[in-house]
């Protein structure tokens, strides 16, 4: 479809931008026009229109983290990778993923990743994934606003029912071969149990997937992992061993209930906050965030 008027866009998916998107984008240039360099001129537009101005959403996501983004940065596969792919979809904009190692803490990630940029020059995205929606560290991070939780991460107990029938506690796990994920703090609470008991029962692996997958293997007995991680484990076993079971463990120092993963953005950004809200229920509505679940065998927790 054509126009009579030359300021009017009938065609809303032209050069893969939505109508309001090249609105912008010839804002931006009317701006550059008047000889305002480019920094200058886009500090006029919200932070909205310079992303649609750009085409490109840039979304932050951590590395050998599956079931959720792992692999080679140039083919990184997992439930988080669909999510940005999708989100920037409803947005209408190119994917640019920017992987990265976890910090120490939560708050140096969502300060290199989310506000401000490592100071290597790495950073910031528009969006980072996987972030605990926890009001201390909203508290902690007055410049990120992390917000829009898509799923509760819960910790559970993978085990072998032909040593081990029932879980009830710590106790049961004596004399039995534990695995768990390194460098987690599901790995501290487990060695910690009553003064170490089940220290010196208890296997690291790089990874909670790798920790299920050894008793899916039968080198242990069990496996105390996240649910995400021991359902995407036992996806990839078919076919899906009778003999294992997933049980609920809490153990103290680790939420009972688990905790909410959402997104984070610049807190300044609030069109960009508004228009991922929106983003967000058309996936939940329409079907795909469950089908990106399913697709893993995963459970999509309500968060």
């Amino acid at each position: 479809m054509t126009s009579s008027n030359p300021d009017v866009c009938l065609d809303p998916r032209r050069d893969g931008l939505p109508a309001r998107g090249l609105d912008r984008r010839r804002s931006l240039a009317f701006l550059l026009s008047l000889g305002l360099p480019l920094a200058q001129a886009q500090t006029e537009l919200t932070d909205l229109a310079r992303i649609r101005a750009s085409g490109v959403l840039k979304v932050a996501v951590y590395k050998d983290n599956a079931p959720f983004s792992d692999g080679p940065t140039d083919n990184m596969q997992g439930l988080d990778i669909d999510l940005a792919g999708a989100l920037a979809r409803q947005l209408q904009l190119k994917l640019a993923l920017l992987p990265f190692d976890a910090g120490e803490r939560m708050n140096d990630d969502l300060r290199n990743m989310v506000w401000r940029g490592h100071y290597l020059g790495y950073g910031p995205a528009d969006i980072m994934l996987h972030v605990p929606v926890d009001k201390y560290l909203m508290q902690e991070n007055r410049q990120a606003l992390i917000f829009a939780p898509y799923m509760r991460q819960v910790q559970v107990l993978l085990h072998d029912t032909r040593t081990l029938p029932q879980v009830t506690g710590p106790d049961d796990l004596k004399g039995h071969k534990l695995a768990v994920e390194r460098g987690t703090g599901m790995a501290s609470v487990l060695m910690g149990q009553q003064n170490g008991m089940l220290q010196t029962q208890v296997s690291l692996y790089p990874s909670g997937v790798e920790a299920a997958q050894a008793v899916i293997k039968g080198q242990a007995a069990a496996a105390y992992v996240l649910r995400s991680q021991a359902e995407a484990a036992l996806a990839g076993a078919q076919p899906r061993p009778a003999h294992l079971a997933l049980t609920s463990l809490p153990l103290e120092g680790v939420p009972e209930n688990g905790w909410p993963l959402g997104l984070a953005i610049k807190a300044a950004n609030k069109d960009l906050g508004q228009a991922l809200e929106v983003a967000f229920r058309e996936l939940r509505s329409n079907g795909e965030l469950l089908a990106m679940f399913q697709k893993r065998g995963m459970t999509l927790t309500a968060p």
